[in-house]
């Protein structure tokens, strides 16, 4: 699966009471799609997966794939400091049509630091190998990071794709570069190059039998003839190596110097344009341009993602006709003055 571009990390709307808001969060995915951001990442550290129990997860994942356009990949956080319960939430990932997993490292104790290396690497392979879906390595910038030589080893994995790399600093990045050098896969692109997900390709299989599937139709029915969609005029393959995505937007740029594919920031959710100027201008060889619009978002970014965190950020989608709303208890959200302060930075980071 093809990661880069913008992979675009959603925030989990809450009701005043505490429950989760499918609603409002079918709604969020279903204007993301309209933007050119190339995947949405449900329930990433932004996503306050740890406020939620195993059926609020997967309600959320479900009510994500059904809404979501096709052609955005789709990727799922799943992590759990068990190897058995990260697999229960890979295979609902599967079931509902992701294209890959998002994992992070379990809360593990050891008195060793070699101890410590060891379960990480066989927590993450135990993983890996019998995952539905794709691996991707998630590195929360707030948490301890994977050290750089697992990282290497487990890029070897067939099934892990890349990772999140949460700190951004242009240091690790290019170690990590490097020590992943000799990674190389096909991956399938369509024409333009972009990314076919397995929603894409069960779209045409129903659309070359002339049928829409049972589950797709309002209340349930038979499958039923319908006039062809829009199919993958053609495909081809891609070789590409271990994905690595900058999780930090003051990063951003620094990354994709550093050989990152593509990026997974925070600050999307409240400005995904903004965010993807920046990744956009890059591709285009517009160095000037790219460090124009990293520069413009830096100082936002700085406060909203980093300082204030998922408080922020909802408050900055709210800003954007997004929905953000409140957080679940015990978060608290921004104050007064704080609120005021996110409204003045984002006043030309509006979409």
């Amino acid at each position: 699966m093809l990661l880069d571009g913008l992979q675009l990390p959603l925030t989990t709307p809450f009701y005043p009471d505490g429950r989760i808001n499918l609603l409002k969060l079918e709604h969020n995915v279903a204007r993301y799609s309209k933007t050119p951001v190339a995947g949405l990442v449900a329930l990433s550290g932004f996503g306050d997966p740890a406020m939620l129990s195993d059926d609020e997860t997967r309600q959320i994942l479900k009510s994500v794939a059904g809404v979501a356009a096709a052609e955005k990949v789709l990727v799922a956080g799943v992590s759990r400091d068990s190897v058995a319960g990260t697999l229960e939430l890979a295979e609902s990932a599967a079931k509902f049509g992701y294209d890959a997993v998002l994992v992070k490292r379990p809360s593990l104790s050891s008195g060793s630091h070699g101890k410590e290396g060891k379960e990480l690497l066989t927590y993450f392979q135990a993983v890996a190998d019998r995952s539905a879906l794709p691996v991707v390595l998630y590195d929360a910038g707030h948490e301890e990071l994977l050290p750089v030589d697992v990282v290497i080893e487990l890029a070897g994995h067939p099934q892990v794709l890349g990772l999140v790399e949460g700190v951004g600093a242009r240091e690790r990045f290019e170690a990590l570069s490097v020590g992943t050098t000799g990674v190389k896969r096909q991956v399938a692109v369509t024409a333009v190059f972009a990314a076919v997900t397995g929603r894409m390709r069960v779209r045409d299989e129903e659309t070359a039998n002339g049928l829409i599937a049972p589950s797709s139709l309002a209340g349930g029915g038979a499958a039923a003839a319908v006039a062809p969609a829009r199919t993958i005029a053609k495909t081809r393959t891609k070789l590409v190596g271990f994905q690595i995505l900058s999780g930090r937007t003051a990063g951003v740029l620094d990354g994709l110097r550093a050989g990152a594919v593509g990026a997974m920031p925070g600050f999307a959710a409240s400005a995904p344009q903004a965010c993807y100027e920046v990744l956009a201008a890059w591709k285009d060889g517009d160095q000037g341009l790219a460090e124009e619009k990293q520069v413009r978002l830096e100082p936002v970014a700085q406060r909203v993602e980093e300082e204030l965190g998922v408080a922020g950020i909802r408050f900055g989608c709210d800003l954007n006709g997004y929905f953000g709303g409140m957080p679940r208890l015990p978060m608290l959200p921004l104050t007064g003055d704080e609120r005021a302060e996110v409204e003045a930075l984002m006043q030309g980071l509006r979409n």
